[in-house]
Order: C-alpha cells, then sequence, then structure tokens
C-alpha cells in the first residue's frame, strides 16, 4: 500500500511530462491550446460585461422600489 501511495506523484510527473513532450512535438496541439485559452476570456469578457448591466439595471429597479415605497401611504 505504501509503495502504491509514493508511486503516485511519480505517475503524476511522467504523465504531465509525457503530455508536455506531446504537445510540443504536435503544432496542431498548441494551437488547440491557444483556441481554448482565447475561447475562457472572451466567455470571462462576456460574463463580465453581462454582470456589470445587470447589475446597473438591478440597482436601478431596487432604487425605483424604495423610493415608490415612501410614497405608499
Amino acid at each position: 500500500m505504501i509503495k502504491k501511495v509514493t508511486a503516485i506523484p511519480l505517475r503524476a510527473y511522467i504523465a504531465l511530462r509525457g503530455f508536455m513532450q506531446s504537445l510540443k512535438e504536435d503544432d496542431l496541439g498548441l494551437s488547440g491550446v491557444v483556441v481554448a485559452v482565447l475561447l475562457i476570456l472572451v466567455a470571462i469578457l462576456a460574463v463580465v460585461i453581462i454582470w456589470g448591466s445587470l447589475g446597473t439595471w438591478i440597482a436601478d429597479l431596487w432604487e425605483r422600489i424604495t423610493g415608490a415605497s415612501d410614497n405608499i401611504k
């Protein structure tokens, strides 16, 4: 059991090293990584823009609700 537990980091290192080596050798793999990173960045940017516009809309709506509640008596 101890041998299996101590072998886990070594197997992870070997797998990562093999992945990095195959990534260096394959040009298509590198461009795939670049495309994936760009897609993640675009998705994050879209979420930030949507979150900002929704935040402004919700703040405006809340101001209308709380301002209107003062007039009702």
